[in-house]
């Protein structure tokens, strides 16, 4: 509610004695209406149109010390006068809010499948929820198996997701700058092994166990190991129980200069299977990076930071083997680099949605995938794996099987 005068003001002289805080005049409370039509009248009942221009300037400074408006809003209403003779409100109805088309149990729902599966990328968390409508026929995925990946991450930001889900800070890969003496070159084939070790810390001077991470630099297949000790009796069992566990032919073996890797048994063990056998090179840390990061999204995500006793690498090599390995290889989506050359040879690398897949889905989409498979291994046989569970059921599964195993920890802890 604003003020207008009740007694009017009809001469230039009154005008400026109220200017000047001589004149006296009375006040009651109005409305908008109200105070435009007092406006008009004003500027009718003052002939504002026939005065010189220091006498509009006082009109407008009247104007303004009585209805309080500003120095633009009043001539505004003077140029509507002008315009149309009147002086009415302009302003628009109060447009309708935008229909919402994700609800509350959807963002509710996105926070399951992030809780499930450990808060994946955007592309990847699209490619799940599209993944249980088309392929698992889950009717409650309708909608989010069409959200676009940047809305996705809006409806992570929303109220309900929070309510779900709480604050989640995502676990930072751990870079370490290592080098490459020669880059493999897989020409798209799938078999060329990135491998690289993780320690789970040390608790009162005493070492943890050690994950020796292997991942295909092609299809990012990828299988893991626990060993007590980074030494060559710990590692060499467990490599060659890895090289086994790839669905298909070993081509290349690539390492840092750790000589858990570099070493004579490792080299022999390579010869005698054929396996070509590369190590880092100085200042190229970023060759090795796909293992790299995989160290971080993965073994880090899934086994923390926290100090792991070496008494429980039979255990984390059962979770492993039967629980992680099938999900990430079968189950959890992966983005792919696609490569661009432009006109001068520069290459760039971009991540579409549409290469977003599982490993397993990347492998049998290569050209001639079959002559890849080791003897025995038939895309039938694998079929039947992936499709055994859903995606959400395989993480919900390794999730409880790693909480089981976090338990056993601390019984270990204890008993230390």
């Amino acid at each position: 509610m604003l003020t207008f005068m009740k007694n009017r003001i009809w001469t230039l002289e009154q005008v400026r004695a109220f200017l000047e805080g001589t004149g006296q005049v009375d006040f009651e409370v109005a409305g908008r209406a109200e105070r435009q039509a007092w406006i008009e009248q004003t500027l009718v009942g003052l002939a504002y149109w026939r005065l010189r221009r220091r006498e509009r300037g006082m009109v407008r400074a009247y104007l303004g010390r009585v209805t309080g408006l500003s120095r633009a809003q009043v001539a505004r209403l003077i140029a509507q006068h002008r315009k149309t003779g009147r002086i009415v409100d302009r302003r628009r109805a109060p447009a309708k809010p935008f229909k919402t088309h994700y609800t509350g149990q959807d963002a509710a729902l996105l926070a399951d499948v992030d809780s499930w599966h450990g808060t994946l990328s955007g592309p990847a968390t699209k490619k799940l929820c599209e993944r249980q409508f088309t392929l698992f026929r889950d009717a409650r995925f309708e909608r989010l198996s069409a959200i676009s990946v940047s809305h996705l991450y809006n409806l992570r930001r929303t109220q309900s997701y929070r309510r779900k889900r709480g604050v989640v800070t995502k676990t930072k890969s751990v870079q370490v700058p290592i080098g490459e003496r020669r880059a493999p070159r897989p020409e798209g084939r799938p078999g060329f092994l990135r491998v690289d070790s993780v320690h789970s810390g040390d608790w009162d001077g005493v070492k943890g166990l050690y994950i020796v991470n292997m991942v295909d630099e092609v299809t990012q297949t990828q299988h893991m190991a626990a060993v007590p000790r980074l030494n060559e009796a710990c590692v060499q069992p467990e490599l060659e129980r890895l090289l086994a566990e790839f669905p298909f032919r070993i081509l290349g073996f690539h390492a840092d200069n750790g000589s858990e890797y570099v070493n004579y048994t490792v080299a022999e063990l390579l010869s005698r299977l054929l396996v070509d056998f590369t190590k880092s090179r100085p200042r190229r840390s970023n060759d090795n990076a796909l293992v790299e990061s995989k160290n971080g999204s993965v073994v880090r995500k899934h086994l923390g930071h926290a100090h792991i006793p070496v008494s429980a690498a039979a255990a984390v090599n059962v979770w492993v083997r039967e629980h992680l390995c099938p999900y990430l290889n079968f189950h959890r989506p992966c983005l792919f680099p696609h490569t661009e050359t432009d006109a001068k040879g520069r290459q760039r690398k971009l991540y579409r949605y549409p290469d977003v897949t599982t490993p397993y889905e990347k492998l049998k989409s290569l050209p001639g995938a079959a002559q890849y498979l080791k003897p025995g291994n038939t895309f039938e046989m694998l079929d039947a794996v992936a499709n055994r569970v859903t995606d959400h059921q395989a993480a919900q599964r390794m999730q409880r099987a790693r909480d089981r195993l976090f338990q056993t920890f601390t019984r270990m802890q204890k008993l230390a």
